[in-house]
């Protein structure tokens, strides 16, 4: 299993180096074939369109047949893509292929999250899944950085061609991982009933939360009744109405639309506001702060618990949010871009953890589709939307709806992450253990 653990790491970061890579610099070629503002917003929210179209399938998949599979698919897309852009310029067809490079992400985070949490004791869940999840920001260190020097050195073509490259290298090394038959049962000690991990204790809260009725979960209720025609909820979407997966679902769907706007406009702010900064050392910055986060924040929210450290990042992305709202120099840039960095390497990891805690081993690739799922909404709403008032409210206005989304989904969280405000607040900075964790 280490063996398997070691290459799933090197995939990971060949994954990610491969996506980062165009991070800077495919909002800078969509405007060099003639792309607008509004455009360039429209092409880059279509990655979150192959996210979210086959999320509940790619999760039931790594549920009913294999996490490996949807691992494989991950990585294969990633490699595709980039070929893509090689030849098309036209805004349609790019908002197409855009699509299809983001089935890469909702298969790839599907199998590789539940691969890793399968493998972890539930005490040491949050430090294994923050060692694993140093992937992204190490790819996301690389990518932007070797991006922006092959653009800037050769052009375009070389720059997909050599995403395209990572992309073949961690599908060689995806191919030789071992998927262990049957461990996500062994591991989690959940699959063995529901009934006996949880006990009388989880008996009392489940009879408690099925009487807790709040606006949010009316809401959710009303809209999935609606979409469903009045008749009976999917397993997947049913999931979304529980109170243990809402509020994470929530949250996730209000930082995405803060990423969306990070990812989408940062370049071309930098470009418009005359900063003597190349975009990709943004991004590299930011993975710079999450990955030293991740290297401690793991072991910590085994002990002190998830809550804590979760509120702690919706902090770090509205102060990061209002820096750049300011921001008139490199160094005010790059510290914006710390502090996203470190509120990303926190949040991501310990939702992830969070959902594991909270869900059965069988349904595990389903419940981190739909939460991570929320993260794909936002960041598809984000560039079609606010992109096409980006010319009209400037870049810095966009910054500051963007700390507004933060600030929203900290109150969120912190009054609605367990059974009561009591206990959400106790919760919400770690005077209290996770009422809705499934196993203790």
């Amino acid at each position: 299993m280490r063996r398997s653990l070691l290459t799933l790491f090197v995939a990971g970061l060949l994954f990610w180096s491969s996506i980062a890579a165009l991070l800077p610099t495919l909002p800078l070629y969509i405007q060099s074939v003639g792309g607008n503002s509004q455009q360039i917003g429209v092409v880059m929210g279509s990655f979150a369109i192959g996210l979210l179209l086959f999320r509940p399938m790619l999760g039931r998949m790594a549920d009913d047949r294999s996490r490996k599979l949807v691992l494989l698919i991950g990585v294969a897309v990633v490699a595709i893509a980039p070929l893509g852009y090689v030849f098309i310029t036209s805004i349609p067809l790019l908002m197409v292929l855009r699509a299809f490079h983001g089935i890469s992400v909702a298969a790839f985070t599907t199998g590789f999250s539940a691969l890793v949490a399968d493998l972890s004791p539930p005490n040491q869940r949050g430090e294994l899944i923050g060692y694993m999840s140093l992937v992204n920001p190490l790819g996301v260190a690389i990518g932007p950085a070797l991006g922006g020097f092959i653009q800037a050195g050769y052009g375009y073509s070389p720059l997909f061609l050599t995403s395209f490259a990572l992309g073949m290298v961690g599908l060689f090394c995806a191919t030789q991982i071992t998927e262990a038959k049957g461990e996500p049962e062994k591991q989690g000690s959940r699959g063995a009933g529901e009934q006996g991990s949880r006990g009388a204790f989880g008996e009392k809260r489940k009879e408690e939360r099925g009487k807790r009725k709040d606006p949010l979960s009316s809401l959710f209720s009303l809209l999935f009744s609606l979409f469903a025609g009045g008749q009976s909820q999917p397993s997947f979407w049913g999931l979304l109405l529980t109170d243990r997966l809402r509020i994470p679902f929530v949250v996730m769907l209000m930082i995405g639309l803060v990423f969306g706007i990070i990812s989408t406009f940062i370049p071309l702010f930098i470009q418009e506001s005359k900063i003597d900064l190349n975009p990709g050392l943004f991004y590299s910055a930011a993975a710079v702060s999450s990955f030293s986060l991740r290297l401690v924040t793991g072991r910590a929210s085994d002990r002190y618990g998830r809550g804590l450290f979760i509120t702690a990042s919706l902090v770090c992305y509205t102060i990061a949010m209002i820096v750049l709202g300011f921001a008139h120099s490199p160094n005010s840039v790059l510290a914006a871009a710390a502090i996203e960095g470190a509120g990303a390497g926190t949040l991501i990891p310990m939702m992830v953890a969070l959902m594991a805690d909270r869900s059965l081993a069988k349904e595990r690739g389903q419940v981190f589709s739909l939460c991570i799922g929320g993260f794909d909404i936002g960041i598809a709403l984000a560039g079609p939307i606010l992109g096409s008032f980006a010319d009209l409210l400037g870049y810095r206005t966009l910054f500051a709806i963007a700390a507004g989304l933060a600030i929203a989904a900290f109150i969120v969280f912190l009054t609605l992450s367990s059974k009561d405000l009591r206990h959400s607040v106790k919760f919400a900075l770690g005077r209290e253990r996770d009422l809705y964790a499934l196993s203790e």
